[in-house]
């Protein structure tokens, strides 16, 4: 089912006598059983006001043409968001709505916050086929938030995104990428918090292992992105000497989208930790590759078909199982289970919104 407004989604999910598997643009492979009802025909912008830094477009709408729209008028999505298709192999045209339902943020995380910090209004159809509409349209009318947020990242099991506002930002004028190579994890994982711990404003802070390469980025006017990465390169001296490069987008955009996995064999693992366990939890996943974001907060780890990595983990931590084969996803689920109070919450929630558990169903435990 595809359906081309909201009346006909409510319709639709009213109707239905199954599960349904809700989808976007199909891009990160989240599929679950039941009947596809795919919300990419409900495309389209609604409201855009640059000067008040508000956009309000229909969940389908790709991605791209929203970025494409924003950077016409040198604004931007400042939470970065991932393109999961070279990861996991996929085609489709990622949504907006399937990034607000999966809370995908990127590595300027850090720095702007996450892609719910950056939602200011939602409508959607829950379990029941009601439209249900939360938030505001623009910054100064906004309330509601704690329900706008509880749709952000939800996966679709709440209730069908069919429309999001946001808050957007204004584009950097220019960046700098501050590079020290040569560099084990626990060096590196002092130097990201050196830098993040610094007044010079990081907006991402990552370390690739196979390359032995930390990266620090900054963002703004000219003058003053050229001045805080001659500092930062001063303030990094004790690891390394370190290479400033003007413009490096390509090589953020690789780390957003962990494109050193591309085409390689193997399960990729997500896992969120404080920065300061990376360096205990790293020897212990046994991985093939790692990648880390946010400081050392965010690992990517690289492992054998069928590895069922939470086992290994000993500190406090969170991993989704983000690659796998539809078997190894079944067996080990793709998120990671929770507490049983927690647990109690999120079951409570699924049977106001979705009292029929109709909407993507188990997908998150």
């Amino acid at each position: 089912m595809t359906p081309g407004s909201e009346a006909e989604l409510a319709e639709a999910i009213a109707g239905a006598s199954g599960p349904l598997c809700i989808q976007g643009g199909g891009s990160r492979g989240l599929a679950v059983e039941g009947e596809l009802l795919s919300t990419r025909a409900l495309s389209g912008v609604e409201l855009y006001e640059p000067g008040a830094l508000t956009l309000v477009v229909k969940a389908g709408t790709p991605v791209a043409e929203v970025e494409a729209l924003l950077a016409a008028e040198n604004q931007r999505l400042a939470f970065e968001p991932m393109d999961h298709r070279g990861l996991l192999g996929t085609e489709g045209e990622p949504t907006i709505g399937g990034v607000i339902a999966a809370g995908i943020s990127g590595p300027r995380r850090i720095q702007a916050g996450a892609a719910r910090d950056h939602l200011l209004g939602v409508r959607f159809v829950d379990g029941s086929g009601q439209v249900v509409k939360n938030g505001g349209r623009v910054m100064k009318n906004v309330t509601g938030y704690d329900l706008v947020k509880l749709l952000c990242g939800a996966h679709g099991t709440l209730g069908v995104l069919t429309e999001v506002s946001l808050k957007v930002l204004p584009r950097a004028e220019a960046e700098a990428t501050v590079a020290v190579a040569g560099l084990d994890l626990p060096q590196a994982v002092r130097a990201m918090s050196a830098a993040l711990s610094s007044p010079y404003d990081v907006t991402g802070a990552a370390y690739d292992a196979e390359a032995g390469q930390v990266c620090i980025r900054v963002e703004g006017f000219a003058g003053s992105a050229a001045y805080r990465s001659g500092k930062l390169a001063e303030l990094l001296l004790p690891f390394g000497r370190a290479e400033v490069q003007p413009q490096a987008r390509d090589l953020w955009q690789g780390l957003r989208d962990v494109s050193a996995f591309h085409g390689r064999a193997g399960d990729v693992w997500r896992i969120s930790v404080k920065p300061s366990d990376a360096v205990t939890l790293a020897p212990q996943l046994q991985a093939d590759a790692l990648q880390f974001d946010w400081g050392g907060g965010l690992i990517w780890a690289l492992v054998p078909a069928g590895t069922e990595l939470r086992s290994r983990i000993t500190v406090p931590g969170h991993a989704t199982l983000v690659r796998a084969d539809a078997e190894t996803r079944a067996r080990l689920g793709v998120f990671q289970p929770q507490p049983a109070p927690l647990a109690a919450i999120s079951e409570g929630l699924r049977r106001q919104f979705d009292p029929r558990g109709i909407l993507n169903p188990g997908l998150m435990g």
